[in-house]
């Protein structure tokens, strides 16, 4: 841990099934405690997103640069969440 670091208190929302794990591996001792554990998870998602960015650039440098406007949007139709209660308010609407 880094002394001095500045942090920030935060209000969250997970699963209470996720929260019965995270509480099970703190009794265990896997975790300091449910704040430590949420922190870590953190710095885990925010460091697989850094080297994910890393690993799309160099294959967009390998393969020609940046995407075009149209392999954007083509990527953006296949990737983008889906709304479920939006497509739920559709077929209603039908």
């Amino acid at each position: 841990m880094v002394f001095g670091m500045a942090t920030t208190k935060i209000t969250i929302t997970v699963d209470d099934a996720q929260l019965k794990e995270i509480r099970a591996l703190v009794a265990a001792g896997e975790a300091a405690n449910v704040s430590a554990f949420v922190k870590h998870a953190v710095a885990v998602s925010l460091s697989d997103v850094a080297g994910w960015r890393e690993m799309l650039a160099a294959g967009l440098q390998e393969t020609g640069g940046p995407l075009t406007k149209k392999e954007r949007e083509w990527a953006d139709s296949i990737l983008a969440p889906r709304n479920p209660r939006a497509a739920n308010n559709k077929d209603k609407a039908a």
